[in-house]
C-alpha cells in the first residue's frame, strides 16, 4: 500500500440523483447543490450506489473536473511526454483524411492540395478536420473527407448538395427580387427622399420608445433633426448633403423593421407600409457617393445603420463590406478613442463625440460576433482602441427601462460590451492564422485563461439575469425576454466556441494522458450546444420574427456540434437524449418560421429544413448502426 493514501483527505460526498443523470460535477452542498438549486429541483440522494475500487485513473478523472486544475495537469503531462519521448513529431490533423482513406492514398494527396473553399479556419470534431466556416455565410459546412466519415458511422449515402450546397441554407441572399428592385432604382433619381411626413412619425415612434433607443443608439435624437433639415433643404451639390440623405434613408429602413417603433406606427397613422428593402437597397448605392465626401457622423450612421439592417435580414456577406466601410470610418473621425471631458467644448460637440462613442460601439459588437461566425479577422483592432467602457455601463446594462421605471436612454447596446470583448480575444487566441499553430500546451492554456476570463464575467452579471452553466428542458428563467435571450445565447455560443478550439489538440492522435482533459473541454462545448437548444425551446414565445434570421445561426451552429458528438460516440447513453433534442430543434425552427411573413423567404428556409432533417436522420442511423454492431458481436460465441 502507498503510504501516501494515508495523507489524501478522504472524501464522502457523491453526486445528487440529478447530477448523477446528466453526468455533471455536483458540490453535494445541504440543503440543495448548485445546479438543484439553479434549476429548482428537488436535491435528492435515493439511488442505489454500487462501490467501485478507486483506481489511480479513477482518482484522476475526479481531479479533472474543475476545469483549471484539469488543463494544469494537462500541460504538466504535455511537458513531461516531450522530454521523455523526444521521437518524431505528431502527424499534423490537417493532413490525415477521415474515414478509411489513408494520408498516402492518391484521394488524400488531391485533397491536401486543394486549398479550402471559400475559408481560413476549418471546422474540427474530436481531432478530426470536417469541413470549412464559409466567408460568406459564417456556418460551418462539410468538405468531401467529412462527409465520408459521416457515410462511414452511419452507413448511408449522404445528399452531398444537402449537406454542403453550393449556397448555404441559413446565409440568406437578396436573390432575384433584390436584383428587381435595384433595377428600379436605375429608372429613379437616387437622391429622391422618402415622405417627409413618413420620416417624422418613424422619428417621433423612435424617440417616445427608450428600449429601442438604449439597444441602438444609431443617432442622436438632437443632432438628428438637424440632419433631417440638411437633407430636405439643402441642395444636392451642399458638402455633406448626399451623407444627410443617405442617413435618413438608412434611418427609415431599419427603425420600421423594430416591432415596438413599427406598433406605434400602426396605431398612430393609416400611412403604406414602408418598404425597408427598397430603402436598404437605395443607401447601397448611395455609399459608393459617401465614400466620396470626407468621413462625416452622417455617413457614418447610414453605414452603421445599413450593417444593421442587413444583420436582421441575415444577408452576412454584406454585413461583411458594410461593417468594414463602417469601421474604417470609425478611425477616420477618431471613434476609436474616448473623447477627453476635462477639454470644454460646446454641447453640441459633446453630444457629436458622444454618439461617435455609440456608434463604435455598435460596430465593435457586430465585428467581434461576425469575426467568430465566419473566422475572418475582425476589422477593428483592439490593440489601436480605447476599450473603456462608458460611464456608468454596468450598472445599467441589466435593468429594464419598461418594468423599473427607469426613463434613461443612456445605451446598453445589442450585446454585452464585455462579453464581445470576450469574443474578440477568443478568436485572437484561438481562431486566428497564428493561434492555428499554437502547441497542444499553449492551446489549452488560452482555453483554460478565456474559459476563467468567461465565467468571471458571468458571475458578474445580476442574480436574476445571470445565464445557467448549463440548461435543461426541466429549467427555466424567471426574466425571459429577447434582451434575456441575447445574454444567454451569446454566453453559450462563447462556452461552445471556446471549449470547441480542444478539437485541434494532437493528443486525439496520440491517445496520450491528456485526453482525459481534452475530452472534457469538448464535452463542455457539446453541453453548451445543448443549453442553447433547450432555452430557445423554452423562450420561443418571447422570440420575434424579425430577428429569425440573426438567431438562426446560434440553433445551427449547435445542432451541428451535437450531431457531431452523436456520431463520434453513438452508444454514449445521453445520445438518445441528444437525438430528441435534434428533433425538438427541428420542430421549433419550423415553428419559428411558419410567423415569417414574407412569402420571398420560404426557398430559403426549404433549405433550412432539408439541411436540419438530414442532421436528424443521419444521428438516428449513426446510433442504429453502432448498436446493430455491438448486439452482432455479443452474439458472436466465445
Amino acid at each position: 500500500m502507498d503510504p501516501s493514501d494515508d495523507e489524501r483527505p478522504k472524501r464522502t460526498a457523491r453526486a445528487c440523483d440529478s447530477c448523477y443523470k446528466r453526468k455533471i460535477k455536483c458540490d453535494a452542498a445541504a440543503p440543495q447543490c448548485n445546479w438543484c438549486s439553479h434549476h429548482n429541483l428537488p436535491c435528492t440522494f435515493e439511488r442505489a450506489i454500487q462501490r467501485k475500487r478507486k483506481t489511480e485513473d479513477h482518482r484522476n478523472r475526479q481531479k479533472a473536473s474543475r476545469l483549471s486544475e484539469r488543463i494544469s495537469r494537462i500541460e504538466q503531462l504535455l511537458a513531461e511526454n516531450l522530454v521523455q519521448k523526444p521521437g518524431p513529431t505528431p502527424p499534423d490533423l490537417s493532413q490525415i483524411i477521415i474515414g478509411n482513406s489513408t494520408p498516402s492514398s492518391p484521394r488524400s494527396t488531391v485533397s491536401r492540395n486543394l486549398p479550402p473553399p471559400s475559408s481560413s479556419v476549418g471546422v474540427h470534431f474530436a481531432g478530426r478536420e470536417l469541413g470549412v466556416v464559409s466567408l460568406l455565410t459564417g456556418v460551418p459546412f462539410f468538405l468531401p473527407e467529412g462527409q465520408d466519415w459521416i457515410q462511414a458511422r452511419t452507413g448511408q449515402t449522404i445528399s452531398r448538395d444537402t449537406l454542403s450546397p453550393v449556397h448555404v441554407p441559413w446565409g440568406k441572399e437578396r436573390g432575384e427580387g433584390s436584383k428587381n428592385i435595384l433595377i428600379d432604382l436605375t429608372s429613379q433619381d437616387l437622391f429622391d427622399l422618402p415622405d417627409w411626413r413618413i420620416v417624422q412619425v418613424y422619428f417621433v415612434a423612435y424617440k417616445n420608445s427608450t428600449l429601442m433607443q438604449r439597444l441602438f443608439p444609431v443617432i442622436d435624437v438632437d443632432l438628428f433633426e438637424e440632419t433631417i433639415r440638411a437633407a430636405y433643404e439643402q441642395p444636392h451639390s451642399s458638402s455633406g448633403q448626399i451623407s444627410a440623405r443617405a442617413c435618413v434613408i438608412a434611418f427609415l429602413a431599419f427603425v420600421s423593421r423594430l416591432p415596438p417603433v413599427r406598433a406605434q406606427v400602426e396605431n398612430a397613422v393609416s400611412f403604406a407600409s414602408v418598404d425597408h428593402e427598397a430603402l436598404a437597397s437605395k443607401v447601397q448605392l448611395l455609399v459608393a457617393q459617401i465614400m466620396q465626401e470626407p468621413a462625416t457622423l452622417d455617413g457614418l450612421q447610414a453605414v452603421t445603420m445599413l450593417t444593421l439592417h442587413e444583420l436582421t435580414s441575415g444577408n452576412l456577406r454584406a454585413i461583411d463590406y458594410f461593417g468594414s466601410i463602417a469601421g474604417r470610418q470609425l478611425f477616420m473621425l477618431g471613434a476609436n478613442v474616448t473623447y477627453d471631458r476635462t477639454t470644454p467644448v460646446s454641447e453640441r460637440s459633446q453630444k457629436r463625440q458622444k454618439q461617435l462613442r455609440n456608434l463604435f460601439w455598435i460596430c465593435y459588437t457586430l465585428d467581434k460576433d461576425k469575426a467568430l461566425r465566419t473566422g475572418q479577422p475582425p476589422v477593428i483592432s483592439d490593440d489601436n482602441c480605447d476599450l473603456t467602457l462608458p460611464e456608468g455601463y454596468t450598472d445599467r446594462a441589466y435593468t429594464d427601462p419598461e418594468k423599473d421605471g427607469n426613463s434613461s436612454t443612456e445605451p446598453v447596446f445589442p450585446f454585452d460590451l464585455r462579453l464581445s470583448m470576450i469574443k474578440s480575444r477568443a478568436h485572437t487566441h484561438l481562431y486566428s492564422v497564428s493561434a492555428l499553430k499554437k502547441s497542444d500546451a499553449d492551446l489549452l492554456k488560452s482555453i483554460r485563461e478565456l474559459d476563467d476570463e468567461l465565467e468571471e464575467w458571468r458571475l458578474s452579471i445580476p442574480l436574476q439575469w445571470r445565464p445557467t452553466m448549463s440548461f435543461s428542458q426541466e429549467a427555466s428563467d424567471p426574466n425571459m425576454s429577447m434582451h434575456s435571450v441575447m445574454l444567454r445565447l451569446n454566453y453559450y455560443l462563447c462556452m461552445s466556441i471556446i471549449h470547441q478550439a480542444s478539437s485541434r489538440c494532437k493528443a486525439w492522435m496520440q491517445g496520450s494522458g491528456m485526453m482525459d482533459g481534452v475530452s472534457s473541454s469538448l464535452a463542455l462545448s457539446v453541453e453548451a450546444s445543448r443549453s442553447t437548444l433547450c432555452y430557445l425551446g423554452a423562450a420561443e414565445h418571447v422570440l420575434v420574427r424579425e430577428i429569425f434570421w440573426t438567431l438562426l445561426f446560434y440553433p445551427m451552429s449547435a445542432l451541428l456540434n451535437i450531431f457531431c458528438s452523436i456520431l463520434q460516440n453513438p452508444l454514449d447513453p445521453r445520445s438518445r437524449d441528444d437525438l430528441d433534442i435534434l428533433k425538438m430543434a427541428t420542430a421549433m425552427i419550423g415553428r419559428i418560421f411558419s410567423r415569417q411573413s414574407r412569402e420571398n423567404e420560404f426557398e430559403n428556409f426549404e433549405l433550412v429544413a432539408d439541411f436540419v432533417a438530414e442532421l436528424k436522420r443521419l444521428a438516428e442511423c449513426a446510433i442504429d448502426k453502432a448498436w446493430r454492431e455491438q448486439s452482432a458481436v455479443s452474439q458472436i460465441p466465445q
